[in-house]
């Protein structure tokens, strides 16, 4: 005899409605801070990991952009280290007064290629539903963050960065 808790499990039913259940569309995101009103939100599945830099350990290069900290090492490789505020228009690490707290990268692959995106902190893996997600409309954001939006959530502050394009804009940089 089957009881009724390994029937609703079994057939995947809601067990207050009996209806079936739908499919679970939403995605974990991690939030990090952009400015002090601003927030930025990266799909956690495009982040390979996340470091706690030490500013001593970052190899400055010569003769490409300030956005471009430098290199690091990650796990016995050259691992090219972008300051992502200063990328999206906003106030730069080494100008914001915490180079005595150390920042941390998150390390995003792209075609077998690492890149860490350098933000002064990461704060929370949110759950939202990228099906809401509203494109970026012409002058909802400034000039210089617009080509890194994928869009935003109503009723969530924060902005969803596109790691394709960020990584797309670099390739040219480097």
């Amino acid at each position: 005899m089957t009881s009724l808790d390994s029937l609703i499990t079994l057939t995947n039913l809601d067990p207050l409605t009996l209806e079936p259940l739908a499919p679970e569309t939403r995605q974990r995101l991690l939030r990090f801070s952009l400015s002090k009103q601003e927030s930025g939100l990266l799909p956690l599945e495009q982040i390979t990991e996340i470091l706690r830099l030490n500013w001593a350990e970052i190899l400055p290069v010569p003769e490409i952009p300030s956005c471009v900290l430098g290199i690091g090492n990650w796990r016995g490789e050259m691992l090219w280290l972008v300051d992502l505020k200063e990328l999206v228009g906003c106030t730069p690490l080494s100008k914001t007064g915490q180079m005595l707290t150390p920042p941390v990268a998150m390390v995003i692959e792209v075609n077998n290629q690492p890149l860490g995106l350098v933000v002064e902190q990461v704060n929370d893996i949110e759950l939202h539903d990228l099906q809401q997600l509203q494109p970026a409309a012409a002058g909802t954001f400034p000039p210089k963050l617009m080509p890194f939006v994928l869009g935003s959530l109503p009723g969530v502050s924060g902005i969803v960065l596109d790691v394709t394009a960020i990584t797309k804009l670099l390739g040219r940089v480097k």
